[in-house]
């Protein structure tokens, strides 16, 4: 789900963009590429999985003008490569989203804060509550992180979408239809929810190796 036309007022967008940056400019000063550098498999990987989501994001549907819903990807992007990595891709598929005309280019900083920070940072919170606080077991590492984390996730990615529109809408029509919209919210988690987990599935049963935030030593190894 990412915002097309922008019906939000200018103050929001600033917003948006600095929340955004500030959390990119964090990313950067991590230096996630370094591992890309060490390990030229992981290079591979990590692009060819920007080039495949980017591609999935194209199959969308256009629910009103200024609104299109499509599967997101971001909590499998960042249980895979970690949350770095993962939002360096979100900007990346955002940013060609806006080369190929589909978004309008201020809305660059919404569309990242709804599609990749706030899913991610969602996921990450799962994650370190599951690796912490929950057994060493293969199913409830997939079930916690993969299924509920996505739905999780996607809810509150259309929460603060949502939020933005009624706090910052400048069209009445278009507060109205976020208010209507909110109430679907919860047909829109089993989707993601199930790729995302039917993916991770798939991912931990032939290369744990390739899931960064699964130890397969732990839930797999001394199981």
């Amino acid at each position: 789900m990412s915002f097309a036309q922008s019906v939000l007022a200018p103050w929001a967008l600033v917003m948006t963009w600095l929340l955004s940056l500030g959390m990119v400019g964090w990313c950067i000063w991590l230096r996630p590429w370094q591992p890309l550098l060490e390990d030229t498999a992981l290079q591979h990987r990590w692009l060819a999985a920007t080039l495949v989501v980017m591609l999935f994001w194209q199959l969308r549907a256009q629910a009103v003008d200024w609104l299109t819903l499509h599967l997101v990807f971001t909590v499998l992007m960042t249980l895979v490569f970690k949350m770095p990595l993962a939002l360096l891709s979100n900007v990346m598929i955002n940013a060609a989203m806006v080369a190929i005309g589909r978004n309008e280019w201020n809305l660059l900083g919404a569309n990242v804060l709804v599609t990749g920070i706030v899913p991610a940072m969602v996921t990450g919170i799962v994650w370190r509550l599951v690796d912490r606080r929950l057994p060493d077991n293969l199913m409830v590492f997939l079930f916690a992180c993969g299924f509920f984390g996505a739905a999780l996730s996607t809810l509150g990615g259309g929460l603060v979408a949502v939020a933005l529109i009624i706090l910052a809408g400048t069209d009445p029509e278009a507060v109205y239809l976020a208010q209507e919209y909110a109430r679907f919210l919860p047909l829109l988690m089993p989707s993601e929810a199930f790729i995302t987990g039917m993916l991770l599935s798939i991912l931990l049963v032939y290369h744990p190796s390739w899931v960064a935030t699964f130890n397969d030593h732990r839930y797999i190894d001394s199981q």
